[in-house]
């Protein structure tokens, strides 16, 4: 099959092929990967109502949940139905997580904008305008032009 034409997929689910060219690990793992559907969703309800409730709160420009939850893979012709259905639950689950992640920096920069001791595993973009960990003279200070910061820039986007 051309991978660039939008022909019917060659391998259907519950075919024959698919078995074959599935390993068993893979098909018996595949429920527990699936339960993590749970977990996500009740994230989503939690973060959503969160930032509802703080960011107007603290006039924290609100994030867009559909700029990180994007389901659209599963429209492909060349993939099968358990393959559009993993599509769609990795956009959906990703996208949660980014979405979490991106309340959660927002967040921190309102109320805690300091570097940490250690270097981070993972630093969102605005990471780099944090107070260094030790700048304990000048804190409160930064921290307001952070906030202030913070605010103009994310209405600005």
């Amino acid at each position: 099959m051309n991978k660039s034409d939008n022909s019917e997929p060659d391998v259907k689910l519950f075919s024959s092929k698919f078995f074959k060219r599935t390993k068993l690990s893979y098909l018996i793992t595949m429920p527990t990967i699936m339960m993590m559907i749970i977990p996500a969703v009740i994230a989503d309800i939690f973060a959503t109502v969160y930032q509802a409730i703080n960011f107007t709160a603290y006039e924290i420009p609100k994030v867009k949940r559909s700029k990180y939850i994007i389901i659209d893979r599963h429209h492909l012709k060349h993939l099968n139905l358990m393959e559009k259905l993993f599509c769609v639950f990795c956009g959906y689950v990703n996208g949660v997580i980014q979405y979490c992640a991106e309340i959660g920096s927002r967040t921190e920069e309102f109320w805690c904008p300091i570097k940490h001791a250690k270097k981070a595993g993972f630093e969102h973009a605005r990471y780099d305008n944090y107070i260094e960990y030790s700048d304990s003279d000048s804190y409160h200070a930064k921290r307001k032009n952070i906030r202030l910061k913070m605010k103009k820039d994310l209405k600005e986007k």
